[in-house]
């Protein structure tokens, strides 16, 4: 078989790259791992204030005794 001599074509480029560098893979994942931590928080934070005890050690008659 043989090799094929012709050069590999040009990358291709979004129609909206406004000539920016492209970010590195290690940055976004970081910011994506920073986001995910953040969502993360929040669901612990919203799970954790719908808790109730399961004993409030409240009388149930309603009389404190």
């Amino acid at each position: 078989m043989e090799k094929d001599k012709s050069p590999a074509p040009p990358p291709l480029v979004g129609a909206n790259d406004n000539l920016r560098p492209p970010i590195p893979s290690s940055q976004v994942d970081a910011a994506l791992k920073r986001i995910a931590r953040l969502i993360g928080r929040q669901m612990a934070r919203e799970a954790f204030e719908s808790q109730s005890a399961a004993n409030d050690n409240a009388p149930l008659d309603g009389k404190d005794t």
